[in-house]
């Protein structure tokens, strides 16, 4: 066995466990690292903060499925990354953080730089180490990718103290790990999926509701395939967009607060709901006692504690979602039969809610509609861009306007709704996909967030077109003080603002700007083509509001769908 340095050996292991990239920022602590990196076959991306260096791995994780690696110094270096971490462990996406730490001598004295970050993170990620020894850092490391990718995915720190950086040991990376506590279940139970079988069989109004663990498992063409084979229609939460074909017959949209009015119809009259991997957020369900009333629920999802814990439901099957669903395919045969009668009538009330309250919006003269730029990203890219968003309003018309046909296309900060997320989590994306097309929809307070990430992007020649919605406020937190604080728009509005031409030319990049709906056409085309970074600033209606919306304490079948209908 070969002797190596603790720096040595994380870098060994970095390559054993297949990591081709790093995002992150330097420090003393993690100087040795760093030394021997820059003499390895890796590639380190030096983002400008460390909280946009975690969503840029967020980026990259997401986009294909892979872990995200990030290297961060002590102290601030590891608590800026606290956020990031909270956010990937809501959303499920597999990213490692590895934090310098001061020696172990100096742990506890209250050292320059020193902060208990294992104690910092614990409630925030999936799990954290700190490691003792040079000897044990190859199986801590082992154990943190596999805990990090296996079962519900999630984010793990990795704290590294200075001297076991620079203390030697003798390298040997195990094979696998065996962690006698946690041992995820993937395999569904035979009695449970030939229940569900039978139940989806027998069911006159049925509805699959697909969540954010659809894509991470793989199972988007399991899900088509039960879709079309039983002719049920499909609905999905913000995180599962892109988990069903967005042009599909039987695509019902998203579902919840912001949801379209035939997916909260049909959930509300469905008689059993087949949800996937999924679990109930309260974006999702609105008034809980009133949620989904008439329907048998079968639930899948690899985490046990998701099931049962917010609702109560029928049929809980916990295993992998591609496992459970092929394994239901099979139950079902190739031919099931099924009441085709029924399923016809339930099609048929589903396009009359459909009919009756489309999501359409209002095109007024003299005014660039924001619905209208998210229109007018999907015909240009025709349909094909990954879309990363920010939070707020931006983001609600991104999941409503923009239609995704394939998994892993829509990105964005679903559990905890971080703004500052979009602009580092595309250029992840980018520096996971070189050549494909990325757009960042953005607004122009979530841009503000992280804008120094316009040097990133510029450093590492990253040609991510970010399109900001301005409407000179915090829209989402605007549009409740609209509808619901009597237009008190107390902290909202966001002037002075930043010329956004300007500030992206100061950091030697393209920008354009557009106030009417030809002039947003031609800088779309315009940014599109150009081969580097772009900024976009669209000047949007600044009224504008995002319908249909249930209010706080609804149920999601009691929808402001316009204007006029406001208290």
């Amino acid at each position: 066995m070969t002797t190596l340095t603790g720096a040595e050996i994380l870098i060994e292991c970095w390559k054993k466990e297949g990591v081709e990239v790093i995002f992150g920022y330097p420090g003393a602590a993690t100087i040795d690292i760093h030394h021997h990196l820059a003499t390895s076959a890796l590639r380190f991306v030096l983002c400008r903060h460390e909280q946009a260096a975690v969503h840029a791995a967020e980026g990259y994780a997401r986009s294909t499925g892979r872990p995200g690696v990030v290297l961060v110094t002590s102290g601030p270096g590891a608590t800026n990354t606290v956020t990031g971490l909270a956010g990937a462990n809501m959303d499920s996406v597999p990213v490692i953080v590895f934090s310098g730490q001061v020696t172990r001598m100096l742990i506890g004295n209250d050292a320059f730089q020193e902060v208990d970050i294992v104690g910092v993170t614990r409630a925030v990620t999936k799990h954290n180490y700190l490691v003792f020894s040079t000897a044990e850092l190859a199986q801590t490391i082992k154990e943190a990718f596999y805990v990090a990718t296996s079962g519900r995915p999630g984010s793990v720190l990795v704290d590294l103290p200075k001297d076991v950086l620079a203390g030697k040991a003798e390298f040997s990376y195990p094979k696998k790990v065996f962690l006698k506590a946690y041992q995820p279940h993937l395999t569904p139970h035979p009695k449970q999926v030939s229940k569900a079988a039978g139940l989806l069989k027998k069911a006159q109004k049925p509805l699959i509701y697909a969540g954010g663990g659809v894509i991470a498992s793989g199972a988007d063409e399991e899900l088509l395939n039960l879709a079309e084979l039983l002719d049920i229609p499909v609905t999905t939460s913000l995180m599962g967009l892109g988990a069903f074909p967005g042009t599909h017959r039987l695509f019902l949209g998203m579902l919840g607060m912001h949801g379209l009015y035939r997916a909260n119809m049909a959930v509300q009259n469905a008689d059993l709901i087949l949800a996937v991997g999924s679990r109930f957020d309260d974006r999702v369900t609105g008034l809980l006692t009133h949620f989904a009333k008439e329907a048998v629920i079968i639930h899948i999802d690899v985490d046990t504690t998701s099931i049962h814990k917010i609702l109560d439901v029928d049929v809980p099957l916990v295993a992998d979602a591609r496992q459970a669903l092929a394994a239901v395919l099979e139950s079902l045969g190739r031919a099931p039969d099924y009441p085709r009668g029924s399923r016809e009538l339930w099609h048929k009330t589903i396009r009359d809610w459909d009919l009756s309250c489309p999501l359409t919006y209002t095109r007024e003269e003299g005014l660039l509609k924001p619905q209208f730029v998210i229109e007018s990203l999907y015909r240009h890219t025709g349909g094909k861009a990954v879309i990363v968003t920010d939070v707020g309003q931006h983001q609600m018309w991104s999941a409503q306007f923009y239609l995704y046909s394939q998994p892993r296309q829509f990105i964005t900060s679903g559990g905890l709704g971080v703004m500052g997320f979009g602009l580092p989590a595309a250029l992840g994306v980018l520096v996971a996909k070189p050549g494909s097309q990325v757009i960042n929809i953005t607004g122009d307070g979530s841009i503000l967030m992280n804008i120094q990430e316009l040097a990133t992007a510029a450093q590492e020649k990253l040609p991510v077109k970010v399109a900001i919605l301005n409407n000179g406020a915090l829209g989402m937190v605007r549009q409740w003080q609209d509808l619901f604080y009597d237009r008190r728009y107390a902290d909202t509005l966001l002037n002075p603002a930043p010329d956004f031409v300007q500030l992206a030319a100061s950091f030697g990049i393209k920008g354009y700007q557009a106030a009417g709906e030809k002039e947003a056409g031609e800088i779309i085309e315009t940014a599109l083509a150009e081969p580097g970074p772009v900024i976009m600033d669209f000047k949007v209606s600044p009224g504008e509001n995002v319908f249909p919306m249930v209010p706080a304490g609804r149920a999601i079948d009691e929808m402001i769908l316009r204007p006029l209908e406001l208290p």
